[in-house]
């Protein structure tokens, strides 16, 4: 309630306090279109995996072609990141969302009503610059109406938390829509709901920017736009078709560019990103957590799907289905993870939710086959519950260890950090699973091109052994899952000592590290 002081002017309460410092909105309205806009990202990074077979088979695209398919959406995505966070601080950031909306709308009809797999390619490029635009924004404009670190610390728990449960109920969303409709509806979903939010986020949305930010520097974005295509690229490469000269050579252009770029940032009167937010042992520590704990994390995402289906015979909707306790876990934690670190210390909640990830991996190294459901369910509730703690905590010090006119900036290099840690999990651990599953030995009755096509991939060999008297192929398919099985075992000890070696990691670089209370003017 407002009051009066001694001198008998009116004072205002702290709610009106409140929304007098986050620019006079409704911040949990805007909070529901942040989260609903960050769903859709989210989820288009993952609802396509199940839809692969249904677009092989309508499109007919080369081996290359589907590679690109898949991989353009979150290689685009990961490249443009910091430029549009940075660009989003000097323009505007409810602009640069909109625009995001507007595009990634566009996009999906495109990808949707596509009839060749150039087209598809092309709307799934654009679907990773809308996103590009969409997912830095969202956060930095968290931070500009929750001025209130308390307040601050629950929305991004629940941002987290819808963040989750976006890229779980990717596979889930995506094979009910395959199974009942067609493909393309995976892509038309989106359309709706970004008109929407344009028009929601048009009368809404609090604009904001860095009054001083100075002009964007255009050979900085031009190097930053080299350097982490290429390395990006580079990575994926390595894990589709190992390293080759041209590989290193767009490897060492990437490294060459990233490294002229920080180089440049250091000499700038108004860096396109200010390379001193990196000396802050908060952030830093935080920004490597996240990085090293999605990394950690990728392989056994990419591949449980495969699990699922292609050895334990799950429908799409069902291997969906089973994967929704990971994100049930980190709803929970997510939201009450600023109370404990308050109550406790943020090192102590983020290393804590990163070894209960590792311990569950390592959990995982023990699968089989035949394994029981109840075994991986609890493995991915306890995956959920520390991922929850340690994302929502360390995106918390992010924002709280910059200036929030570098709101944008930091929020992209957080994003960033994802999806580089993404892409390398994939390619490292992936690597793993296909040199361990390459290793077996189809029946010598198999012909030459048939066993090659079964030591492709797992799917290969299921199809493969299509062609196959039945004896043959059950023998052919139960080698290949038992190599498969081996390979996502030993991704998972890998993955588990990543997670743990991260967690002590955490613990000593967030040392001393605090969530603030009150409101930040």
């Amino acid at each position: 309630m407002s009051g009066t002081n001694a001198a008998g002017v009116r004072t205002p309460s702290p709610w009106q306090r409140l929304n007098a410092a986050s620019g006079g909105t409704n911040r949990w309205v805007v909070l529901a279109v942040l989260c609903v806009s960050l769903v859709l990202v989210a989820l288009d990074a993952t609802i396509l995996h199940v839809a692969v077979p249904s677009v092989t088979e309508d499109l007919r695209p080369g081996s290359i072609e589907l590679l690109w398919i898949v991989d353009a959406y979150p290689l685009v995505c990961a490249s443009l990141l910091i430029l549009f966070g940075t660009l989003g601080d000097r323009v505007g950031r409810r602009r640069i969302l909109l625009l995001g909306y507007g595009l990634f709308g566009a996009a999906s009809a495109i990808a949707a009503l596509a009839d060749n797999a150039q087209v598809l390619i092309a709307a799934r490029a654009l679907l990773g610059i809308g996103g590009a635009m969409i997912m830095p924004a969202t956060l930095s404009i968290l931070r500009q109406v929750f001025p209130d670190r308390r307040e601050r610390a629950l929305a991004i728990g629940i941002w987290t938390a819808v963040a989750a449960i976006g890229a779980a109920s990717g596979p889930v969303l995506g094979g009910f829509l395959v199974q009942h409709f067609w493909w393309g509806s995976v892509f038309l979903i989106n359309l709706p709901v970004m008109i929407a939010l344009v028009v929601v986020g048009i009368k809404l949305l609090p604009e904001s920017r860095n009054p001083v930010a100075g002009p964007w520097d255009l050979v900085s974005v031009g190097l930053s736009l080299v350097g982490v295509i290429s390395v990006v690229y580079a990575v994926k490469e390595v894990a589709t078709h190992g390293v080759t000269w041209q590989v290193a050579a767009t490897a060492a252009l990437g490294a060459g560019a990233l490294y002229a770029f920080v180089r440049r940032q250091f000499g700038l009167p108004s860096p396109l990103l200010d390379m001193r937010l990196f000396k802050h042992r908060g952030f830093s520590g935080a920004v490597l957590a996240d990085l090293l704990t999605v990394f950690g994390l990728s392989g056994l995402v990419f591949f449980l799907s495969q699990f699922l289906q292609l050895v334990q015979g799950r429908d799409p909707l069902e291997a969906g289905l089973a994967e929704l306790p990971a994100a049930i876990g980190a709803v929970v934690t997510g939201l009450i993870a600023g109370r404990y670190a308050r109550r406790y210390s943020v090192r102590t909640i983020v290393a804590g939710g990163l070894g209960a990830i590792g311990l569950a991996l390592a959990v995982l190294t023990l699968i089989h086959k035949e394994s029981g459901y109840p075994l991986l369910g609890a493995a991915l509730l306890v995956v959920g519950l520390g991922a929850g703690f340690s994302f929502t905590v360390t995106a918390d010090v992010i924002l709280s260890s910059v200036p929030k006119e570098q709101a944008g900036s930091a929020s992209a290099v957080s994003e960033t950090a994802y999806e580089l840690g993404a892409a390398l999990g994939i390619a490292l651990l992936g690597s793993i699973v296909t040199g361990v599953y390459q290793s077996f030995t189809a029946p010598a009755s198999v012909a030459g091109p048939v066993a090659d096509a079964a030591h492709e991939s797992l799917g290969g060999a299921v199809e493969a052994a299509k062609a196959l008297d039945p004896h043959t192929a059950q023998v052919m398919v139960g080698a290949a899952q038992d190599a498969f099985v081996d390979g996502l075992r030993l991704a998972s000890g890998v993955g588990a000592a990543v997670l743990l070696a991260t967690a002590v990691a955490a613990w000593f670089l967030l040392r001393g590290q605090r969530l603030q209370d009150g409101v930040e003017h």
